[in-house]
């Protein structure tokens, strides 16, 4: 059997596997089972408004109307965004977005679709 990780909010040693998390029983703490590949210097991890993990070619969806500077265009909330690509800095999304083009998105401002 194999070893599962201490909860890293309150270092509980009875957390569970569910599916794609783990799940701590005493706090209700949830993570990612791929958190335990962080220790790498080459993973990037992204997550969404509620968390969610993010990888390239997901599809999201936008929470908040967003002005588009240098124009007067917006991006309203709940328009979706097919097949981001996740890349380093500030904003970490480089997408497209139909009647827009091509846009830098923070992740803080989508969720997972």
């Amino acid at each position: 059997m194999t070893q599962l990780p201490d909860c890293p909010k309150c270092g509980s040693k009875y957390t569970y596997s569910d599916e794609t998390n783990y799940i701590c029983p005493e706090c209700a703490h949830e993570w990612p089972q791929a958190a335990q590949i962080q220790g790498d210097d080459d993973v990037r991890s992204i997550k969404d408004s509620n968390g969610n993990l993010l990888q390239d070619g997901d599809t999201v969806t936008v929470i908040k109307d967003l002005k588009v500077k240098g124009s007067s265009l917006v991006v309203k909330v709940g328009t979706r965004v097919k097949n981001i690509r996740l890349v380093d800095g500030d904003h970490d999304i480089d997408c497209k977005i139909d009647g827009i083009g091509a846009m830098k998105l923070k992740s803080e401002f989508v969720k997972k679709a």
